[in-house]
């Protein structure tokens, strides 16, 4: 499947000394900033069309995995067209923040290299968008659908007043369509590279880790694993595996800087982890 440029070219962000080390309360500011209106149409978009039959469509759609077929180094690289327009912290392409991840794990934890490989990957699903999908059922906050839209998420008040799913009164209630305590395994989140990465990667066998699939499947969930809703949807299997995201989450966001790494550099290792746990080429 031919991909389609929709991206600044990655020489021209190269600007390492441009902006001081941010803070870490300046990081996920969805009220002020250079990129706030670009963010909030994103997420109003995604708030309005992302429901219960809108997300089962997109599951139809894309878990036939027979879109292409590429290694994962590959669709890594592809991601140099994609600037996430949902992200509030970086206007540069999604391959750098890749590396950025994947190095600060492995600064802190050099033992496990299925997590670093983990920070290079997480967001490969976003490749959707290079394919013709709409950012916004592809990037930014995860939540889920068939159920009340809880309180944390990003620009609650503000975006869901058109999806029909907040008046619906089956899908409006605590729980909606699931029972208590089910399990996030049984629920249908909002369509977005989350999910499909960790579709691609079980129907693929990669070896990762289940810690590193929670990862990869919940990283974007932040009404959970950073404000503490959806919790009566959780089991005791999804409680112990909250750690671990919130660890992983902490180098997919303070990682973001303009302070960019030699990709050509750190190909070659990370190529070898590739080959350890996600071999050859992948259906996608």
């Amino acid at each position: 499947m031919r991909i389609v440029s929709i991206g600044p070219d990655p020489s021209l962000v190269y600007r390492p000394n441009l902006e001081k080390k941010k803070d870490k309360k300046e990081y996920r500011n969805y009220e002020n900033g250079d990129l706030i209106d670009r963010v909030f149409k994103t997420y109003n978009l995604m708030h309005t069309n992302q429901t219960l039959k809108f997300v089962k469509q997109k599951h139809t759609e894309w878990t036939s995995f027979n879109h292409t077929e590429m290694g994962m180094m590959e669709a890594i690289m592809s991601l140099d067209q994609l600037v996430d327009e949902s992200d509030p912290d970086v206007d540069f392409p999604n391959s750098f923040h890749a590396f950025q991840t994947a190095e600060g794990i492995r600064k802190e934890h050099p033992d496990k290299d299925w997590f670093q490989l983990v920070g290079l990957i997480h967001d490969v699903g976003k490749i959707m968008a290079l394919w013709n999908e709409p950012q916004w059922a592809v990037v930014g906050d995860t939540f889920p659908v068939g159920c009340k839209f809880q309180k944390n998420i990003v620009f609650r008040d503000t975006t869901f007043q058109n999806n029909p799913d907040e008046t619906n009164p089956n899908h409006s209630t605590e729980c909606g369509i699931y029972e208590p305590n089910c399990g996030l395994d049984k629920v249908l989140m909002s369509w977005g590279h989350d999910e499909y990465l960790y579709r691609v990667l079980k129907f693929n066998n990669c070896s990762i880790p289940e810690e590193g699939l929670y990862m990869i499947r919940f990283h974007s969930f932040y009404p959970w694993h950073s404000h503490g809703d959806y919790f009566h949807l959780c089991n005791d299997k999804d409680l112990q595996m909250l750690p671990w995201v919130k660890e992983f989450n902490k180098f997919d966001l303070y990682t973001k800087t303009t302070d960019l790494p030699d990709v050509e550099k750190l190909k070659s290792y990370y190529q070898s982890l590739i080959d350890k746990y996600c071999p050859g080429l992948l259906k996608w």
